[in-house]
């Protein structure tokens, strides 16, 4: 299935990840740099009437969407490709991630899950994983020893693989991005004092996904709650098609994976 927007300037949408407003047709005077694979995390509470959603707002003194509310995330770092988990991916999830991508490789639906949790406890201190009182196998130096240091490994099979969305050509960033979900009772272990006055996000919050839709987003932000909230609707499956958001000819389609 592939839809052109039309009522939803979806390229502006993307363009907004580069703290720019600019529409489709806006400058782009910038190299077109490849888009770098990056994924970012949804954690959700289903607890009550309406799902919560966790959103950090971001510093006011950083140049990259100063104070707008986001997910935790980023792009994959060489660890992320080496790291060991507790569980693996859903099968569905791990081919919906490799689609439409030339040599994906068979790291690299893993690193991308990976690179979400490690920026979740990089940004958050939430640790997502499974509790163990002995860590096998080697871990990769960095970040990743800290993690394991707390007694947790990564799991990945609580996620799911919400939206796909590259950022348009010639913006001074360019991400090729996952967006997973995953429920708050995969939070194995939780640091204090990460958050912040001086930290990457000043606050933390959840907040019912209606309520989270009307912050000062990033408009691709706000576009995938918009999924994320149909998707649980329909009850979460892995199997559920995937949208995924490219531009084309300068304009922005839907596309499903």
């Amino acid at each position: 299935m592939t839809a052109r927007f039309a009522g939803l300037d979806t390229g502006a949408a993307i363009a907004s990840e580069t703290g720019e407003p600019d529409l489709v047709g806006s400058d782009r005077r910038w190299p077109n740099l490849r888009p770098r694979p990056a994924a970012t995390l949804m954690i959700l509470d289903r607890g009550g009437a309406e799902p919560q959603v966790l959103m950090g707002r971001r510093h006011w003194r950083h140049a990259f969407m100063p104070g707008k509310f986001v997910f935790p995330g980023g792009r994959i770092e060489a660890a992320d490709r080496r790291m060991m988990v507790a569980n693996g991916l859903a099968e569905a999830i791990e081919a919906k991630l490799a689609k439409g991508v030339v040599r994906p490789g068979l790291s690299r639906p893993r690193a991308l899950a990976l690179a979400a949790i490690r920026e979740t406890f990089e940004e958050t201190g939430l640790l997502i994983g499974t509790k163990a009182s002995g860590i096998p196998g080697k871990i990769p130096p960095g970040i990743w020893t800290e993690f394991v240091g707390h007694g947790v490994v990564p799991s990945l099979e609580g996620l799911h693989f919400v939206a796909r969305a590259i950022t348009p050509p010639r913006r001074p960033r360019r991400f090729d991005a996952a967006f997973f979900a995953v429920d708050a009772n995969s939070i194995a272990h939780r640091i204090e004092g990460v958050i912040g006055p001086e930290a990457e996000l000043v606050e933390l919050a959840w907040l019912p996904l209606s309520q989270a839709k009307r912050l000062d987003l990033p408009t691709i932000t706000r576009v995938v709650l918009e999924e994320l909230e149909a998707r649980i609707a329909q009850g979460m499956e892995h199997e559920l098609p995937v949208p995924f958001f490219a531009e084309r000819h300068r304009r922005w389609y839907r596309t499903e994976l």
